[in-house]
């Protein structure tokens, strides 16, 4: 009974190619059948330069498209790079009598391979049959229907955009006023204790009671961090941070905040696996091989990384270096004195350096004394021409931006000799306070530039979600600098969304922002290799779509015109099942329909 479905769905997936449709069905041996279809997508091809092709237009791209990544797939290179084949995979299928040794498919794949064939044969539905009004018409007529066309679009985005509140909302900032009050009374503190960034970071919520006692949660939450605290994964909430959480468990508004520092059983239970699997590598991004001494990690050939200390008042969930970071706010994790200066010494030797990150951790957690005192060192250095320091404060703990701090960085910024910028990442609107605001503009008046690092997960990635964020990190003077892709860990299954979203987001939701606010890169951050910028195509490619409905990516380095070096096999999410997810959520997943056809 199960063959006869699965052969009934792709004979109904296959109806919108019939050609095609009689090469798969066939006994035909299966290089036989490869060459056929090979020859089918270069004849689907060459029609669509024909002068009157039978596509309409603007189709006819995602045909080129769909035509491409289909041949990518066939290439038996990319079937050995993938580990899998799946020519043959439909093949045994279909003519297979036996299911035992092969893996029954998720409805994720038979949804992937339809989008594909209506994909080729130019069926996708994405656009309506009628050509724009404003096209059949010249001069200023033209100019008011085209006008009303895009005020239309902006109209449907602003819907979307009301939907996410911020923190400088006049109901949020009435709410949050309370939670501080219930905080402090909590605490018997001050409202000068409130403004002390020491008063927080020795009050951070480190357990599932004291969390409790502070804020309404699940059941689930609690577990979760009662596990944490056991298998000593890292846990902590600073009380600012706890402030922005509403004081419910509909999460309808802080569910992004939530998820980023209360941990799902599911990433306690992966994460606890990993630590006790000895052959197994929390290191994901590689940086073992990329750390040429103690506290410098380098990628590129003019910026390296130094991590002068390893931890920070909260840890984010997805952290890249959760490996690394033994707890919140942990008095040894700075950097030694000796392999401190060992690094910095590395750094002058290194004359090709142009620029330094420091991050780590969060370098704002230690003294503003010895924040000055690393910054004159790196300024000795002459071939130092900027230093961009990473940190997360300005969102989880604003009042450390103290008026000293912020003169003894500011003192280092010598325009048209030396640059200080600071880099910090903002994850939704609601994260947004008067505090934060506050924090940015001291840099800000100081000369010192403020960019945002968006780390793009399920938890704010739904329509127009990240343009809320950039449109009001704008307004309180952050520029939107990198929109990172969840990085793929097992144990961050959750928040990943796929490679297509992304894409999806940055040309049908950034691209209707004015420039000024549209100016962050989407980039996968590939481990060993450094960043791949996903918005241009030569620099990835789909190269398998597997039975879990997974699409296989060869990412490309940075350097492959300059220098051999190998490309990076990686494994996305189903949009399948993020689309299912989202609807979950109450999402109109009509709203998402394109995605299928972003590679």
């Amino acid at each position: 009974m199960e063959k006869e479905k699965i052969r009934n769905k792709f004979d109904k997936i296959l109806n919108n190619a019939p050609a095609l449709k009689e090469i798969i069905f066939s006994l035909d041996p299966i290089d036989i059948k490869r060459k056929k279809i090979n020859k089918f997508l270069a004849d689907m091809l060459m029609s669509t330069f024909e002068d009157e092709p039978a596509i309409p237009p603007l189709e006819w791209i995602l045909t080129r498209d769909a035509i491409r990544i289909f041949r990518n797939i066939l290439s038996t290179r990319n079937e050995s790079l993938a580990g899998f084949s799946l020519l043959q995979y439909i093949n045994d299928l279909l003519h297979k009598e036996n299911f035992e040794q092969i893996q029954i498919p998720d409805p994720g794949f038979f949804a992937e391979f339809d989008h594909l064939i209506k994909g080729i044969t130019g069926k996708t539905g994405v656009y309506s049959d009628k050509i724009p009004s404003f096209a059949k018409h010249k001069g200023k007529k033209a100019a008011r229907m085209r006008s009303a066309d895009l005020s239309r679009m902006g109209k449907i985005a602003k819907k979307f955009i009301d939907r996410y509140p911020d923190g400088l909302d006049k109901d949020v900032i009435r709410k949050r006023k309370k939670n501080i009050a219930r905080i402090l009374k909590h605490f018997n503190a001050t409202e000068s204790d409130w403004k002390n960034w020491k008063w927080h970071t020795h009050n951070i919520i480190r357990s599932a009671n004291r969390l409790n006692s502070l804020l309404k949660i699940t059941k689930e939450e609690y577990l979760a961090v009662k596990l944490a605290r056991k298998y000593k994964i890292p846990f902590g909430i600073t009380p600012y941070y706890l402030s922005l959480m509403d004081n419910n468990t509909s999460r309808n508004n802080d569910y992004a905040i939530r998820s980023q520092v209360i941990p799902s059983i599911d990433y306690i239970t992966k994460l606890k696996e990993k630590k006790e699997n000895k052959e197994s590598s929390l290191d994901f991004m590689l940086e073992h091989d990329t750390s040429p001494i103690e506290g410098i990690t380098r990628r590129y050939p003019m910026i390296a990384i130094l991590k002068p200390i390893m931890t920070c008042p909260q840890i984010c969930v997805y952290c890249q270096r959760n490996w690394e970071i033994e707890d919140v706010y942990s008095r040894n994790a700075a950097l030694s004195k000796e392999k401190l200066k060992n690094a910095i010494q590395w750094i002058a030797e290194t004359p090709e350096l142009k620029e330094i990150l420091i991050t780590g951790g969060d370098p704002f957690l230690l003294s503003d004394t010895k924040i000055e005192e690393l910054l004159l060192k790196l300024s000795h250095i002459k071939h130092i021409e900027r230093i961009r320091i990473g940190t997360r404060t300005p969102v989880t703990l604003p009042m450390r931006m103290t008026d000293s701090l912020v003169e003894k960085i500011s003192q280092f910024h010598k325009p048209g000799k030396r640059e200080i910028l600071i880099v910090t990442h903002f994850e939704h609107p609601y994260e947004i306070s008067s505090g934060t605001m506050e924090a940015i503009q001291k840099f800000r008046r100081a000369g010192i530039g403020v960019n945002n690092q968006l780390v793009y997960t399920f938890y704010n990635s739904r329509k127009f979600e990240a343009v809320a964020l950039r449109l009001k990190l704008r307004l309180i003077g952050v520029a939107p600098y990198y929109t990172f892709n969840t990085k793929g860990k097992e144990e961050t299954d959750n928040f990943r969304v796929p490679i297509a979203r992304l894409m999806q987001e940055q040309n049908e939701e950034a691209r209707l922002l004015p420039g000024s606010v549209r100016t962050d890169e989407i980039v996968f951050n590939v481990p060993g290799l450094g960043k791949n910028y996903l918005r241009a195509n030569q620099h990835h490619d789909v190269i398998s779509i597997l039975p879990n409905g997974r699409r296989v990516f060869e990412f490309h380095p940075w350097e492959k015109k300059l220098s051999l070096a190998d490309t990076y096999i990686y494994t996305d999410v189903s949009i399948y099942d993020y689309l299912k997810r989202l609807k979950s959520i109450g999402e109109n997943t009509a709203n998402y329909n394109t995605i299928w056809y972003y590679y």
